[in-house]
């Protein structure tokens, strides 16, 4: 069983930046594509962006392309997503997963965690 846990969220103004953090105790990510997805009030859960391993290739959502970065580091078997510039669209529970075309482990999301942009 995995528990995926994200951190790092929080009210930001638009403008501002946030860098949220993603650790599953006991799983290992290492040959492990890793994936950040957020769901917006009301809307359904969409891919933000991704990453392999260990070549690190990355993939974004259009929305996000040039302010959005993932990264991850294996020896700390932790995912991140830098979010600068953050607008009120990208208002939503951030989460993260194992898998590139498809979700590894879609039975078990984390709580997420709420990025609320707003002035």
């Amino acid at each position: 069983q995995v528990q995926f846990v994200e951190s790092g969220g929080g009210l930001v103004q638009p403008g501002g930046s946030l860098r949220l953090s993603c650790a599953a105790p006991g799983f290992t990510f290492r040959n492990y594509a890793m994936s950040w997805y957020r769901q917006a009030p009301g809307k359904g859960r969409v891919l933000v962006a991704r990453i392999t391993d260990p070549d690190g290739r990355t993939d974004y959502a259009d929305s996000v392309k040039g302010r959005f970065t993932i990264s991850r580091d294996n020896a700390k078997n932790t995912v991140y997503l830098q979010m600068n510039s953050l607008n009120p669209d990208d208002t939503a529970v951030y989460y993260c997963n194992a898998g590139w075309y498809q979700i590894e482990f879609g039975n078990y999301w984390g709580q997420g965690t709420q990025v609320t942009v707003s002035s």
